[in-house]
């Protein structure tokens, strides 16, 4: 596959991750943050049982391990970045979430010991500008949320890195099948974990609503089961530090969808901050034509 035609996949990934702020919130008013994400995660591993069956039979103990190892990064940044957010705001939330993007191409190195080329390098610090214009979080008050949701974008640019070098050199789409499995049901001990430190003095039950039951289908079935298996297909054909770029956009992207439907308003300053965001995304993929520099 074209690098492009992957970057596109994993530019409708962001877009689906950025709706899932809309639905989370809709399918929390029914829930606690446990069962939901405990909801979520069976619905997708049902999933991939049932469609890809036939694949999951000789998981070999490489497939097992890598497969693990990208569950529990996974696993233990969702967790974080849903319990931060209890604590926090969204905007601090979401900018902090983006570090993500500036911390990525030091797991690269740090893993693959490999360069980060100069245009990466400079997308990264563009979108970090505009990610901070566009969230413009108050930092002058550090709380529990805050540290929760930065010790998750250490999980977040290790999976993405991970994911990088564990798919790198593998088309097999039995593998693909196989990693997305292993990935969803190695999430399940962290959600499990918090549902009895948290959770279980208000209680596990469920009100069953239309709301939680559309919630649920999309996080469940777009969010989770269809663009895990997106990512761990096509991120192998980008570089992990332009996947992390695009994933910035995540917060814009959910910005966007709350002024559609939910009629916020946003400022200038969040436009502009969003517009060098797109920038630096953009300068990262095509600034190697404008100026070529002995590292591309």
């Amino acid at each position: 596959m074209k690098s492009w035609k992957a970057e596109l996949f994993l530019f409708l990934m962001t877009f689906i991750w950025g709706a899932t702020f809309l639905f989370t919130k809709i399918g929390l008013n029914d829930c606690s943050p446990s069962v939901y994400m405990l909801l979520r995660f069976s619905i997708a591993l049902l999933l991939t049982i049932i469609i890809f069956f036939n694949s999951l039979k000789n998981i070999d103990k490489k497939t097992f391990i890598h497969g693990t190892i990208l569950g529990i990064c996974f696993g233990t940044g969702f967790v974080l970045q849903t319990f931060g957010l209890k604590f926090t705001s969204i905007s601090k939330s979401s900018f902090i979430t983006g570090i993500t993007v500036v911390l990525t191409p030091f797991a690269y190195k740090l893993i693959t010991r490999k360069y980060v080329k100069l245009w990466q390098k400079l997308g990264v610090i563009v979108c970090f500008i505009g990610l901070w214009l566009f969230t413009k979080p108050r930092l002058d008050v550090v709380n529990l949320g805050d540290a929760l949701t930065l010790l998750s974008t250490v999980c977040w640019a290790l999976y993405i890195t991970f994911m990088d070098v564990f798919t790198k050199n593998s088309t097999r789409r039995e593998e693909t099948a196989q990693l997305l499995f292993m990935q969803i049901l190695a999430t399940f001990p962290f959600p499990l974990i918090t549902l009895f430190l948290f959770d279980s003095s208000h209680g596990f039950a469920i009100n069953w609503t239309p709301s939680l039951i559309l919630s649920l289908s999309f996080n469940a079935i777009l969010a989770t089961f269809l663009v895990t298996f997106i990512q761990t297909s096509v991120q192998r054909y980008t570089s992990p530090v332009k996947a992390a770029l695009i994933y910035s956009l995540e917060p814009v992207i959910a910005t966007y969808l709350a002024v559609m439907i939910a009629g916020e308003i946003l400022s200038g300053a969040e436009y502009i901050g969003a517009l060098i965001m797109m920038g630096g995304v953009l300068l990262s993929e095509f600034g190697k034509f404008i100026i070529p520099s002995k590292s591309d």
